[in-house]
């Protein structure tokens, strides 16, 4: 009797590890699918435009230093040597003033949609210019506002610049050799040597892909954006100081002064330069969400066959090997219609396809396998209660640790208690009796058919 059982449940384990291996390779499947979801983002990034980072504006003054010295030459005679130096003062914004809106939209590759927004900003400021100190003969370039973006294939038109309420124009190029690159100038004609004070605003129009990026160049920085986006990311060195997200959009605004960053000192020093982000992420993954639905896939598989396990034990019906390989394919190919369903329609409506279409196979297939239907229709409540709980937990991420815990403890505790009063050795032997064939019918006329006389 107890070899019987070992037997049943050694079968059982086999049966569950196959199923399991499928649920890795429909994982298997859905990774696959990501990746090519991110392949396809980055398609549209290189058609379209990338993420967006904007650093700047500073202004640069490129300046050559003569300095002489006499140092000795042949025969003791004094030689006049010069030493030209290129170098390049810069001047940080006293005040960076950022606002701008951000219009999301969809583009799509094939099954695949990827966000892409445009911003429509307004750059303002003033520096106060410094003089850097110098020694001997010093020869002024022209100087320029330097700043960069992180794809200019973006740019919209021809950005509206003004210095000093003067017009300037916007071209292509930075220098090199101010420890970051920056690759857009606004050249300052005619005004190379500055003194006192330079205000500047520019109107800029940028397409990118997702990510849009703010680096706080200034002494003191402002930035506002707004969206109609309803699930922005916030990220970077620096969060909001005020927020506001709804289904109608985000508003949101930084408030960072450079004694809080050092992104001035990793603008000359050439290292990564501190940003505020925000990402336009999408409401729902269907991927992300899909992988996770096949972490609880286990779960299905080992409350189901328990479930078998204890109707045997406790009905004295059987079930063979092979239906219970049945009803986990069956389980096993909801997480492969859902993701299938998701390319196509919303995550919640592809989740409620996939799961009536299981559950509604799995009832009336186990209406026969258990001979009767209220059987088959009590398991498939079962798993519609399943599922249910766990779309529940996909969609509360937040929470998902606490509610499965309390899944589980929930599950362990019916178990126990329905099975409180069971004898496992009498259980264990009556299914043995169940299992065993009956006795073939003894063939007419042998035996009881002699006369005795």
């Amino acid at each position: 009797m107890n070899k019987t059982m070992a037997l049943k449940l050694l079968v059982t384990g086999l049966v569950m590890g196959v199923i399991l291996i499928v649920l890795s390779m429909v994982n298997g499947a859905i990774t696959d699918r990501q990746q090519y979801r991110d392949d396809a983002l980055k398609s549209i990034g290189a058609s379209y435009a990338g993420a967006q980072t904007i650093v700047g504006p500073v202004l640069v003054r490129p300046y050559t230093q003569t300095t002489v010295t006499f140092e000795d030459g042949d025969e003791g005679a004094k030689k006049r040597v010069e030493h030209v130096e290129k170098l390049t003062a810069t001047s940080f914004p006293r005040v960076l003033d950022v606002r701008g809106r951000l219009k999301p939209n969809q583009l799509r590759h094939g099954l695949y949609s990827v966000t892409v927004y445009e911003y429509v900003g307004h750059l303002s400021g003033g520096m106060e210019i410094v003089q850097p100190e110098t020694k001997g003969t010093v020869e002024w370039g022209e100087p320029y506002l330097a700043l960069s973006v992180g794809d200019v294939r973006g740019i919209v038109g021809t950005p509206a610049v003004m210095v000093n309420g003067a017009p300037e124009v916007m071209v292509q190029g930075g220098e090199a050799g101010l420890g970051w690159q920056p690759n857009l100038r606004i050249p300052l004609h005619g005004r190379k040597e500055l003194s006192g004070k330079l205000e500047f605003a520019i109107d800029l129009t940028l397409n990118g892909t997702e990510m849009f990026s703010m680096a706080p160049v200034g002494d003191s920085n402002h930035v506002e954006l707004s969206s109609a986006w309803p699930s922005p990311l916030f990220a970077g060195k620096f969060l909001p100081r005020n927020r506001t997200v709804s289904r109608d959009g985000f508003t949101a605004s930084w408030d960072v002064s450079s004694l809080a960053t050092g992104t001035q000192v990793q603008m000359v020093s050439a290292k990564p330069i501190d940003t505020m982000d925000v990402s336009l992420l999408t409401p729902i993954d269907p991927y992300k969400l899909s992988d996770r639905a096949t972490k609880y896939g286990i779960l299905f598989v080992v409350l189901t066959f328990g479930g078998f396990f204890l109707f045997e034990m406790l009905k004295e019906l059987p079930i063979h090997p092979v239906q219970y390989l049945l009803v986990g394919f069956g389980l096993a190919i909801f997480f492969l219609l859902l993701v299938s369903f998701s390319e196509h329609i919303a995550f919640a409506l592809a989740y409620m396809i996939a799961s009536v279409a299981c559950i509604g196979l799995l009832t009336f297939y186990l209406s026969y396998v258990l001979r009767a239907v209220a059987r088959g229709v009590g398991f498939g409540a079962m798993l519609a209660t399943l599922y249910a709980a766990v779309y529940g937990l996909l969609i509360s991420e937040d929470n998902a640790l606490i509610l499965g815990s309390l899944l589980l403890f929930a599950v362990l505790a019916a178990v126990m208690v329905v099975t409180r009063k069971v004898d496992w050795y009498k259980a264990g032997g009556e299914l043995l009796k169940a299992a065993a064939p009956a006795p073939s019918p003894m063939p007419v006329g042998e035996g009881a058919g002699k006369i005795v006389g």
